[in-house]
């Protein structure tokens, strides 16, 4: 599958390349502290991660037609990750979108344009139906992201991933085609999001809360 280069001002999101191994190690050795309680692990132990082999992986995913692996860049500098995954077709006609960005970056709409972005083209030239995005209760950050663009909260998804060492809820979001005729972009640009469309129900919010606090510190 063909990954563009998308832009809204100074933040672009372009396909990830092998030689930006080195740059992307740096941005996430830096980051550690920052991305550490958000990043995905293995459930049977600790795992090797060789960033060419990851790249090269996210590659093959994209040839394949099931992902589209950016990179996020403000001014031309190197600000994150954003990767379009598990894109199936068909009568599902869905995929997922995860993303980070560090944290000098934090507070500048990075995130919620590149995730705009990324999805405008997954609706629109991708021709998928749904986007979902899953993300921590803990992740203030992330959830505001969802907020601002207006994606519909759909439920409390149990032990969902293993993050940080072990299996953490989510709340998952999500849109579909049909409500975006202006786009994810332009529907924000344009101060035409819903009003609470990203709301977490307090129900919902409560029983990640005593999950939270069950975890072992």
């Amino acid at each position: 599958m063909f990954v563009p280069t998308l832009s809204d001002g100074p933040i672009v999101i372009r396909p990830i390349r092998v030689r930006d191994a080195r740059a992307l190690e740096r941005e996430l050795m830096e980051n550690r502290g920052w991305l550490r309680k958000w990043e995905a692990t293995n459930p049977h132990g600790p795992m090797s991660f060789d960033t060419r082999a990851s790249i090269r992986s996210l590659q093959s995913n994209a040839r394949a037609g099931y992902g589209l692996p950016f990179l996020i860049e403000y001014n031309g500098e190197l600000a994150g990750q954003l990767n379009v995954s598990s894109i199936s077709y068909g009568s599902v006609s869905s995929a997922s979108i995860g993303y980070w960005v560090s944290e000098r970056f934090a507070g500048k709409n990075i995130t919620p344009t590149a995730v705009a972005l990324a999805s405008d083209y997954s609706f629109f030239q991708v021709g998928l139906h749904r986007i979902e995005i899953c993300i921590r209760p803990e992740n203030s950050p992330s959830l505001r992201v969802v907020e601002k663009l207006g994606y519909r909260y759909e439920g409390l998804r149990r032990r969902f991933i293993h993050i940080n060492g072990d299996w953490r809820d989510h709340f998952c979001f999500a849109l579909v085609a049909e409500e975006l005729p202006v786009g994810v972009l332009g529907r924000w640009k344009n101060g035409q999001v819903p009003a609470g469309e990203g709301s977490v129900p307090l129900v919902d919010r409560e029983a990640a809360q005593r999950a939270i606090e069950t975890i072992p510190r």
